[in-house]
């Protein structure tokens, strides 16, 4: 929502009349210097929609304030020019209302274009979001990265690395969504709350690594040659593509990465297909290139990749992971009900690279049970278990 500065405001009048936290105004308008403030100037406002509200007869101020739940000042304010005596009826008066629900819906079939969507309305609600590409798909789509927070510390958390693991996507928006509401409404999660993590941590995620693979786990091939016909060939000629792990070349995409990738070449795939081959080399990918070439732009003191299923938390690599990573997971365990598994015969991951190369906690965390793509019919659960996780990312 934006306003225009009325004579007399600051940022911390601004942020009294909103009932919104002066530093979340602050970061919703980074190119605002709040010692000069000028009249007539645009800012920002999160947490906020504009309803357009028809003046009827025996309307006023007052009772426009009790039908909305907005106070009268914060009426006026986007109101400057109206007389609060002198409403005229048939007459427009803008009514910014707070917003106290989720503003996206995430239980469903959740394919990049969903993802775009849901990152605008998040965007135009919570300015205070920053999002950046970090790279693109083989088809050309955005591989965006979300940061909320101004700590100096970053953590990362990670989905859809696999594409018929989709539905870790929709958990972490969801999880997003619920965080920028608290954030604005000053209320808690689980009884913490969440403004002081703002301060203290800074929060990257990349919701969906695997775009083109997403969508063809739910949306089917594309209409791009030579692609469609490589991956209908690489699914021996079926169009229910359930099991396809990869992205649009046939590259398991966590299996890329150069930490014990040589193992998992010898023994896995040796051709392109739905899972499982590492490809020619590591990081031949442009979406793994992207994750890696992030990750070594950022300064992550830890990183978390979301997967399905088996409901287990990997946290180990040959040994290498610190000291405070098993308090960490355990901390982990505790708060969703997942096993913590410190070794397991896999390489080549993210979280393996990542603990290789920084020594810092890595871990890939394995949502819900059954057969992938798991079922919606799972996803509140899946929620309830991993948002324990994501809270403890912040506070631990």
């Amino acid at each position: 929502m934006n306003i225009l500065v009325q004579p007399g405001q600051t940022l911390w009048s601004i942020s009294q009349t909103f009932g919104i936290p002066l530093n979340l105004i602050a970061d919703s308008n980074p190119n605002v210097i709040p010692t000069q403030l000028q009249v007539g100037q645009n800012l920002r406002i999160p947490g906020y929609r504009v309803l357009a509200h028809r003046i009827q007869p025996g309307d006023t101020f007052w009772s426009i304030s009790n039908r909305y739940q907005t106070p009268m000042d914060v009426i006026r304010l986007m109101n400057p020019w109206t007389i609060p005596t002198q409403l005229m009826i048939g007459s427009t008066l803008y009514v910014p209302v707070r917003l106290t629900e989720r503003i996206v819906q995430t239980r469903k079939a959740y394919d990049y274009s969903s993802l775009q969507q849901d990152l605008q309305r998040l965007r135009q609600a919570y300015p205070f979001i920053r999002q950046e590409s970090i790279g693109q798909s083989v088809l050309g789509s955005s591989i965006d990265e979300i940061q909320i927070g101004r700590g100096a510390q970053m953590v990362h958390a990670n989905s859809s690395f696999h594409a018929n693991e989709w539905i870790t996507t929709p958990i972490m928006i969801q999880f997003l969504n619920d965080y920028l509401l608290t954030l604005t409404n000053q209320t808690p999660i689980r009884g913490l709350s969440m403004n002081p993590f703002y301060t203290r941590r800074t929060l990257s995620l990349v919701p969906m690594v695997n775009p083109d693979g997403v969508n063809l786990v739910l949306n089917g091939p594309p209409n791009i040659e030579p692609y469609r016909s490589q991956v209908i060939e690489m699914n021996q000629g079926n169009l229910t593509f359930n099991n396809w792990k990869a992205n649009i070349r046939g590259v398991d995409l966590n299996n890329q990465f150069p930490a014990g990738w040589e193992i998992e070449k010898e023994r896995k795939e040796q051709s392109p297909g739905p899972r499982d081959y590492p490809g020619e080399a590591p990081l031949t990918e442009p979406e793994s290139i992207a994750m890696a070439e992030l990750t070594n732009r950022r300064n992550f003191s830890r990183v978390n990749a979301f997967h399905t299923q088996g409901e287990v938390i990997y946290w180990g690599f040959r040994n290498q992971e610190p000291p405070e990573a098993a308090a960490i997971v355990k901390e982990y365990a505790r708060v969703s009900g997942y096993k913590p598994v410190q070794t397991v015969d896999s390489y080549a991951g993210y979280k393996d690279w990542f603990i290789q190369e920084w020594n810092r906690p890595g871990y890939t965390v394995e949502l819900g049970t059954g057969v992938n793509p798991l079922p919606l019919s799972q996803f509140d659960e899946i929620y309830e278990e991993s948002l324990g996780i994501f809270l403890a990312n912040l506070y631990m």
